[in-house]
């Protein structure tokens, strides 16, 4: 790469006051370059290189499980015992167990029928099932609706319960929490949890209750995820992939190898006997799913997983609303990390091999690593070596370990395959606000335990009125213009076109189009424009 120097810009002579401000600042950095930015680069790149080589092997270590699944058809049935609930003529419906299903609300407006009604039309004897609707809602024509919408389904013969709180105190967890304190809920032996945008098949308390009737060990069934609205927007499209991989492979992997993964918070069904022994829900992180499948799992429970039982549901498909439920997703798995590492070494209730998996790969690698080593190797070093050519990329670290990686991601979601590179963009992008929110859930910063409820849009851009008024939004510069985004956007395009005019590579190619990428999201032309 060929370097550029301020005698090369300036020949004749080191900058004088005449040059000017742009001339003494390229005479600084060519001071300052060489031995101070490239070794601190260096070892930047070095340490990258190292975490990106514990992501592939992560990467291909999974795959393998994967495939060996698959070959070896280790299916559920395999596995666990299981066999359909049988009608009793001398039981009746004792013959099934109760349960309770639990579905939190706070202003659901626009999806709180439909998911009330997917629960009461659960196939199950009704007197042997309890709906319980949690509602933290602070709009009161938003409660009147939903209590109204209970007190429906009650005339038809559902037992539905209508339970509200004085205060939000715990969010989620703390309506989780105070629901199990009912009376009702007593007299049950598991819970399910829906959330309020989920929509249950009929049959999917059939075809996973029994996995938990004849197999004790087993605490949590987690049912897969798919998504009604995959198809709205691009930004819908590349979620879509991204969480297709995790529940195609690393719940897959979890629940194969050690019957232990992250429970999703929703569209699972516990055994109740299992959470009050994991110490019930907490409200000390942002991911109280997590956090309660982590403490069952130390206390030996397993965990299952069914890829084949789905469960309907939205994806965000406003940016406002992504940024605010990745914030939470990312910093709260970190902030758990740093308040139970201890806690799972020292663990003897399971095996080495388990705290292992737990801590290195679960933990580690995928929820501290992946975040914070996307955003600093892409967007922050490789881009840093245009402009310090002592510094080299080395091509193993910079083009085959990443290519590799994303083809084994987009593997997942093959009807958007022809996207990639649309995700990989995208989620460049993010990588910055998943990184910041890592970092504040080690360090527990002051945003550590912010709770946003993702936004659900339901119908709401299907009607005519707000297809009409989408066509000319309100345009407000703090909901549209991120200014985090155009800053990275700005440092892409300098290091991009630097390339361009000095470099020896194509490597302008990938930050130029990087660049567009956080200039697009940064002028907010992601996602879903909805009418205020």
């Amino acid at each position: 790469m060929e370097q550029l120097s301020t005698s090369a810009l300036f020949p004749g002579a080191f900058p004088t006051p005449g040059d000017g401000i742009p001339a003494l600042l390229l005479f600084v950095w060519d001071v300052v370059r060489a031995p101070l930015i490239a070794p601190l680069l260096r070892v930047i790149m070095v340490i990258c290189s190292a975490l990106s080589i514990m992501q592939f092997v992560e990467r291909i270590y999974m795959g393998v499980v994967i495939v060996a699944v698959k070959l070896l058809r280790r299916t559920p049935e395999k596995r666990y015992k299981w066999e359909p609930i049988k009608d009793d003529s001398e039981l009746g419906n004792s013959a099934y167990p109760m349960v309770l299903i639990q579905i939190p609300m706070f202003n659901e407006k626009e999806v709180y029928q439909m998911s009330i009604r997917a629960a009461c039309g659960l196939s199950w004897p009704s007197d042997r099932m309890i709906i319980q609707v949690l509602d933290d809602s602070t709009i009161p024509a938003i409660k009147n609706m939903v209590e109204l919408e209970c007190k429906k389904w009650a005339s038809k013969g559902i037992d539905i319960k209508y339970e509200v709180r004085d205060n939000r105190t715990g969010y989620k967890a703390g309506a989780l929490k105070e629901g199990m304190k009912r009376s009702y809920a007593k007299d049950c032996d598991y819970v399910v949890i829906f959330d309020a945008d989920f929509q249950p098949e009929s049959d999917f308390l059939h075809r996973s209750i029994p996995y938990l009737i004849h197999n004790p060990q087993l605490a949590l069934i987690q049912a897969r995820w798919i998504f009604v609205n995959s198809d709205e927007c691009m930004m819908t499209r590349l979620q879509e992939m991204s969480l297709d991989y995790h529940f195609t492979v690393e719940q897959e992997v979890g629940s194969s190898t050690h019957a232990f993964f992250g429970f999703n918070g929703t569209a699972g069904i516990w055994r109740i006997a299992a959470i009050d022994e994991a110490g019930g829900w907490k409200d000390r992180t942002t991911v109280e799913d997590m956090d309660l499948a982590v403490r069952a799992s130390l206390k030996g429970w397993k965990f299952l997983y069914l890829g084949d039982l789905q469960v309907k549901n939205e994806l965000p498909s406003t940016f406002k609303a992504f940024r605010f439920q990745q914030h939470r997703w990312s910093c709260g798995p970190a902030n758990l990390f740093r308040k139970m590492v201890m806690e799972i070494a020292k663990n003897k209730r399971v095996t080495l091999w388990k705290k292992v998996y737990v801590i290195y790969s679960f933990f580690f690698v995928r929820k501290i690593i992946a975040h914070i080593n996307n955003f600093l190797f892409f967007c922050i070093a490789l881009p840093a070596t245009v402009v310090v050519p002592e510094v080299e990329i080395p091509t193993w670290g910079g083009v085959y370990i990443p290519t590799a990686t994303t083809i084994i991601n987009a593997i997942g979601t093959p009807k958007s395959f022809h996207l990639t590179i649309f995700w990989i963009m995208f989620e460049n992008v993010m990588s910055l606000h998943r990184a910041k929110a890592t970092i504040i859930g080690l360090l527990e910063g002051s945003r550590a335990n912010e709770w946003v409820v993702t936004e659900k849009l339901g119908d709401i851009l299907k009607g005519k009125t707000a297809s009409k008024a989408t066509k000319k939004p309100i345009f407000r510069i703090g909901d549209r213009i991120h200014i985090t985004e155009l800053g990275v956007g700005a440092y892409l395009f300098f290091c991009g076109c630097y390339n361009m005019l000095y470099g020896e590579n194509y490597f302008f190619v990938f930050l130029l189009v990087q660049a567009i990428s956080f200039f697009i999201v940064g002028f907010g032309y992601i996602g879903t424009i909805v009418p205020s």
